[in-house]
This record gives structure tokens, C-alpha cells and sequence, in this order.
């Protein structure tokens, strides 16, 4: 199978490398890697020219891996018109883009995988649709994110505040210049959005979410908790109807508080399955490009995942109205009637619902931590 790659950085240059490997090698030809030109490494069969790409019968699978938005979508677009199966890591094309560029893919009969896109190396995405295909699956959660756990697990093991850790995770190249993505929760919302595709076949908008910040956290916070014998992660969790996205207490009984460094792990619970969980790496050149790779291998067999979107299984679901307890710290008022208790510092609200939360709008530079207890996640 000859074959075309989109960008050619980090996870451009793994796949690139894991392409090489002998096995491979006799079966898939890398013809041509469009990319930016570069004056510091050697681009191997660089193409200047996407049309030559989209022109070329005889490429029948192309990588895209260039990140952003627009021209992603665009270029997968053409590339699936031109009847070429597309294999991508671009989970914020993928999020906003699901319908239209799955639909032009099953219209040209071709792939689109995306395995990459959520989890880095952690096979996630087909395994949701395996287990969807006979299951209803309630909920899916999980530290989705690499940058904000290596934040977090480093606060506590050695001892330090929030900002010292974040340059740290700059200086390693975990977080950005910019690390909002990372921190304020819109790199695990596209990850949770197309998760609820693949979980509930069902499209989840970001208003569905409640999404806050991990950014007020202090090593005060990680100590209050720590007594409590619970640890602060950064996690999301998505059922049926609404997602959310922060800071949660864990109890260190639980696996999602053992997780170290820039580790992942993502669970699903279903009827009849249970609790499902995938840890691993989930970033990285060679963890993501090795998800690529797996989603070439499938294609190349004829193993396709876009058909397998499951109404029936997901279409009877409890729909009853979830409840959830925060402890928040904050300068600002806060609707009385949402508290319970206070503790020091720390507000602690009754059980309440994400339109409560999301209504004490005065909140959005608080410290907010979700409490999670064992009848939250059957762990």
C-alpha cells in the first residue's frame, strides 16, 4: 500500500519511523511527505505540491498530522473525494468536524480512522466500539490529558506550586508556551466529544460540558486533600446527556490516583461489561505514531470503524438526572442554598447538578474540585 504523510513533526516523523521497520516496510511505502521545508532535518521523498498528492492514483492512504483546524479539515476533505482512506491524530478537526467528514468518507467508500486522537497510544477508540457494539455504556471518564497530570503528580510528590511545575512542564516540552489547551480543559473536550460519538453515538456540544480550570490549584489544596486521604487529578467524564471537565478529589484507593507523570488512563462502564479500563501512554512521538500505525494496519485489512455507530444498543438509557458534590474555594459569593457545609476555607455544596454549577457564573477564578466517591465510578 503506498502511502502519503501530511506533516512531518513529532508524530509525523514517528509514523515515518515505525513504517520503516522491516514487517512493515514489505507492505506499506511512504511515497511522499508534504510538509514545510526545513533546514535542519532531511524530509524524506518531500513533496512540495498537494496537488501532486491528490493527483496521484496510486496513493491510497494518507496521514494527515499537521494539527490545527482549517486547513486539516480541508486537505482530509479533498483527500476523501479523491478516494483515499485518511488515518489522523487531529482530534479538534475530528470534534468539530465528525459528521461532515465521516459522511464524505462513507459516501466515497473509504476509511476514516482516528484512533490517535484520544489517548495518544491507549487503543480507546476501538475498543468504546467494541464494547458499544453489544453494551450500553453509561459513562466514560478518565485523565485524558498528560500535561495536567504530570502537573499535578509532581505538586504532590515534590512538594511545589502550580506555576513552578507548569514552566517545568514547558522546559520538558509536555506543556506549550501556551498551555491553555492543556490546563483549561479544551484539549480533553474534544477528546470527550468524539468519545461520546463512538460511546453513545450521540453528538455532545462543548455547551453540554461544564469545564473549569485547573489553574487555582495550590499546594495548600493538594495538603487539604491529601489529608482526606484523597488525591486532586485533573479528569473528565461524560454521560449520555453532559460532560464534565476539572479538578477531582480521588480516592487514593482508586487507580485514577495512582497514575504517574504524564500518564493516561480512560474507563468505560457498561450493563454488561462493567468497568473497562486503558492506561498508557497518552502523547508522545512514538505512543501516538504507534495508534497511527495500528489504524494503517486496519484499513490495509479491511477493518473499518465507521459503520459501526450503534443506534439500537444505545437508544434505552436511565436518563435520570445526574447530581454531583464540589468543594470550592473562592473570595466570592456563592448561591447559599447550593452549600452544605464549609471547612475552613473550602465551601462543600450538596449534591447539586452541572446547571447549578454553571450558573455561579462569579466563579470561573475559583478552585473548583469535583468529590468523587465509590458510587460515582464502580472502580
Amino acid at each position: 500500500m503506498k502511502i502519503a504523510i501530511l506533516g512531518f513533526g513529532t508524530v509525523g516523523s514517528g509514523v515515518y519511523e515505525i513504517l520503516q521497520q522491516k514487517n512493515l516496510a514489505k507492505k506499506f511505502s511512504v511515497e511522499k511527505v508534504w510538509c514545510r521545508p526545513s533546514d535542519t532535518m532531511t524530509i524524506p521523498n518531500f513533496c512540495s505540491n498537494i496537488e501532486d498528492i491528490i493527483n496521484d492514483k496510486e496513493i491510497e492512504l494518507v496521514v494527515e498530522v499537521l494539527g490545527g483546524i482549517d486547513v486539516p479539515f480541508d486537505l482530509i476533505s479533498r483527500m476523501l473525494k479523491s478516494k483515499k482512506h485518511v488515518v489522523t491524530a487531529n482530534k479538534a478537526v475530528i470534534a468539530r468536524h465528525y459528521d461532515e467528514l465521516t459522511n464524505l468518507a462513507k459516501e466515497n467508500g473509504v476509511s476514516l480512522s482516528f484512533e490517535a486522537s484520544v489517548g495518544g497510544g491507549i487503543p480507546w477508540i476501538k475498543n468504546v466500539e467494541l464494547a458499544s457494539r453489544i453494551d450500553n455504556i453509561s459513562k466514560c471518564y478518565g485523565i485524558l490529558n498528560g500535561t495536567s497530570n504530570f502537573i499535578l503528580d509532581t505538586m504532590l510528590k515534590e512538594d511545589e506550586d502550580f506555576g513552578d511545575v507548569l514552566k517545568e512542564a514547558q522546559d520538558l516540552g509536555y506543556a506549550e508556551a501556551d498551555p491553555s489547551a492543556d490546563i483549561d480543559g479544551f484539549d480533553v473536550l474534544n477528546k470527550l466529544i468524539i468519545s461520546a460519538r463512538k460511546a453513545f453515538n450521540k453528538k455532545l456540544d462543548p455547551d453540554d460540558f461544564f469545564v473549569h480550570s485547573m489553574k487555582q490549584i495550590t499546594k495548600g489544596d493538594i495538603h487539604y486533600f491529601k489529608q482526606k486521604g484523597q488525591i486532586v487529578k485533573y479528569i473528565g467524564e461524560i454521560t449520555h446527556d453532559e460532560g464534565v471537565i476539572s479538578l477531582h478529589a480521588v480516592p487514593e484507593t482508586f487507580v485514577e490516583a495512582t497514575i504517574p507523570s504524564n500518564n493516561n488512563i480512560a474507563s468505560l462502564e457498561g450493563q454488561t461489561i462493567g468497568t473497562l479500563k486503558f492506561y498508557g501512554q497518552g502523547a508522545g512521538k512514538l505512543p501516538t505514531a504507534n495508534a497511527v500505525v495500528q489504524d494503517i494496519l486496519d484499513i490495509s485489512k479491511n477493518i473499518s470503524y465507521i459503520d459501526t455507530d450503534n443506534d439500537e444498543n444505545n437508544a434505552i438509557i436511565d436518563t435520570k438526572q445526574n447530581h454531583y458534590t464540589f468543594i470550592i474555594r473562592t473570595n466570592e459569593s456563592v448561591d447559599a442554598s447550593l452549600i452544605k457545609e464549609t471547612d475552613g476555607d473550602y465551601l462543600i455544596t450538596h449534591p447539586i447538578t452541572l446547571s447549578d454549577i454553571k450558573k455561579q457564573t462569579q466563579l470561573k477564578d475559583a478552585l473548583i474540585v469535583r468529590v468523587i466517591t465509590q458510587e460515582d465510578w464502580h472502580d
